[in-house]
C-alpha cells in the first residue's frame, strides 16, 4: 500500500512532517479537580484528575511523597469495532503504567506526602496515537488541577513507512506494521521521559524518526503554552 503519494501527500492529505490539528478544552469534568478533552486529529481523549486527597487504602501510604494512580480505558464506541476487549486487558494495563510513570516524572510528588493523586484517561475516539494524546490530556488536566509539576510533559509519535519518516501517525499508518516511535519530553528541562518503539530500525533512521517525534512534542508544547497559557 502506498502511504505517501508521488505528490508527497499522505492518505489524509498531510505532508510527511505535518502534525494533525490539535484542539483542547480545559475544565470539562465538573466534579474533578482538573480535567481536559484533547483532540489530535480524529483521536479524542478525556482526562480527569482527582487529588491530592487522602489515600484510600492506608497500606499504600507513602510517607515522603504522593501516591500517583492512573487508569486508562477505551470507550466501547471509540473504534467502531463491535468486539471490545474486556476491562483490565493487558494493553490497557500497560498503557496505564506508561502514563503513570510518565506523569510521575513531572509531578513534584515530594510536596504532597501521604496523599493520593488519581488520573483517569479515557479514549472517546481512536484514530492512532492514543497514548500520546492521553499523556497530553493528562498534562493539561494536572495543570488545571494546580498539581505542582517540575515541567509539563508532552508526547508525540513518528513512524517509518515506504522509506519515509512520518510524523503523528493516524490509525491506518499506525496499523500498517511499520516501526513507530512514541516519545515524551520535559521541554524546559530538555529531557526525554518516555521512549517506546516497536519493530527494529537502523540507528541512523531511528535517530531521524525519534528527532521527528521530539519536534512533534515541541509543537504540542507550543500549542499548550500559546492556547492555554500554562507557563510551567
Amino acid at each position: 500500500m502506498e502511504f505517501v503519494s508521488p505528490e508527497g501527500l499522505r492518505l489524509d492529505g498531510r505532508r510527511p512532517l505535518e502534525m494533525r490539528q490539535l484542539r483542547a478544552e480545559i475544565g470539562t469534568v465538573a466534579k474533578a479537580n482538573g480535567s481536559a478533552v484533547l483532540e489530535m486529529g480524529n483521536t479524542k481523549v478525556i482526562a480527569a484528575v482527582y487529588g491530592p486527597r487522602e489515600v484510600q487504602n492506608r497500606s499504600q501510604i507513602i510517607n515522603d511523597q504522593a501516591l500517583v494512580r492512573c487508569e486508562y480505558s477505551m470507550a466501547n464506541f471509540s473504534t467502531g469495532d463491535r468486539m471490545r476487549k474486556p476491562k483490565g486487558d493487558r494493553r490497557s494495563t500497560e498503557i496505564s503504567l506508561v502514563i503513570r510513570q510518565t506523569m510521575e516524572a513531572c509531578i513534584l510528588t515530594h510536596l504532597m506526602p501521604r496523599s493520593q493523586i488519581d488520573i483517569f484517561v479515557q479514549v472517546l475516539q481512536a484514530d492512532g496515537g492514543t497514548r500520546s494524546a492521553c499523556i497530553n490530556a493528562a498534562t493539561l488536566a494536572l495543570a488545571d488541577a494546580g498539581i505542582p509539576m517540575r515541567d509539563i510533559v508532552t508526547s508525540c509519535s513518528a513512524g517509518y513507512l515506504n522509506s519515509t519518516p512520518l510524523l503523528d501517525l493516524n490509525y491506518i499508518e499506525d496499523s500498517a506494521g511499520g516501526p513507530d516511535v512514541t516519545v515524551g519530553i520535559l521541554p524546559k528541562l530538555d529531557k526525554v521521559t518516555l521512549l517506546q518503539m516497536d519493530a527494529k530500525l537502523p540507528v541512523d533512521i531511528f535517530e531521524n524518526v525519534m528527532g521527528l517525534a521530539i519536534e512533534g512534542c515541541k509543537a504540542v508544547v507550543n500549542y499548550i503554552r500559546e492556547d492555554h497559557q500554562f507557563k510551567h
